[in-house]
């Protein structure tokens, strides 16, 4: 793990990056970007305990061109016990998130792995530190003109630097591909995105490759504010799992020429998705 630790934080130096920045097609384009997030969200995931997660990434970007863009996600990750382990479940254009898989009696589990053990000594225990880096390059297939709408695909490694003794990850490489398809219509401006990840084996987990999916809608209320209302979910990532499936309600504004922020609020609807969960972004670009 520390030899791949040090190999991603490499290629940090090497990138000289910064924040993948909200898309807006009336913002300035900027070479390099840099943001801090931070997530909340609270839920059962098919246990019979609530837990609290936060989900806080680093991200950092470069574009050597208008229309690649490659970034680095350093996320540190909190969670209040071990019933559950964390995983990303997406990596496209709206972003990555964790999920969490329940630990205990789930399908293909030992029960005594590694963080996976159900006795109460250790699943009551919270756990953070260092999640899954995730590397991303995106790449405008197709600019949007006239009739023709915009394609983006992005495609992503999720590298296993997160301690899966913790519950903090998998402890698998995961690699997936999504492609984004948005219009704007005036003010109004669709979107739907489609992926698939194909997730590492697991001895203790029961993993599985999985869709995601995203489609919403934003309307540009000023030249600088934009809520987005959309769906995300994904198939079951895992035996025992559900799909997930949430509602989020975002908001994105731009304060300065080079400063911005992007908050949102979201209502789980599937087992495994959160309750509820919220998120503030601030981004720089330069």
């Amino acid at each position: 793990m520390k030899n791949t630790i040090q190999i991603i934080l490499g290629c940090v130096l090497g990138l000289a990056t910064a924040l993948v920045v909200p898309y807006d097609v009336q913002a300035e384009e900027y070479t390099y970007s840099v943001g801090q997030g931070f997530e909340f969200s609270s839920g059962k995931y098919g246990t019979n305990t609530h837990t609290e997660s936060i989900y806080a990434p680093l991200t950092v970007m470069v574009s050597p061109t208008d229309r690649l863009g490659l970034s680095l996600e350093i996320p540190f990750v909190y969670q209040s016990n071990s019933n559950v382990v964390s995983s990303i479940a997406r990596g496209g254009m709206q972003g990555s998130k964790t999920t969490m898989l329940p630990a205990v009696g789930m399908g293909g589990m030992s029960g005594s792995g590694s963080g996976m053990s159900s006795s109460s000594a250790s699943t009551n225990q919270s756990e953070s530190g260092l999640g899954d880096i995730i590397l991303k390059v995106v790449y405008v297939l197709l600019p949007e003109k006239d009739s023709i709408p915009q394609i983006r695909p992005t495609a992503f490694v999720k590298f296993p630097t997160a301690d899966k003794s913790r519950s903090l990850g998998t402890g698998e490489f995961d690699e997936g591909l999504a492609v984004e398809i948005s219009k704007w219509f005036g003010d109004f401006n669709p979107f739907v995105e489609i992926g698939y990840t194909v997730q590492g084996k697991s001895a203790q987990l029961s993993l599985k490759n999985y869709m995601v999916y995203d489609a919403g809608v934003g309307y540009q209320v000023t030249e600088s504010f934009r809520p987005i209302l959309l769906i995300k979910g994904t198939t079951s990532p895992a035996d025992g799992a559900s799909s997930l499936l949430e509602v989020r309600l975002k908001l994105k504004y731009q304060a300065t020429k080079h400063t911005g922020m992007e908050g949102y609020v979201a209502k789980g609807i599937t087992t495994n998705s959160p309750d509820y969960g919220s998120g503030l972004s601030v981004f720089y670009d330069f």
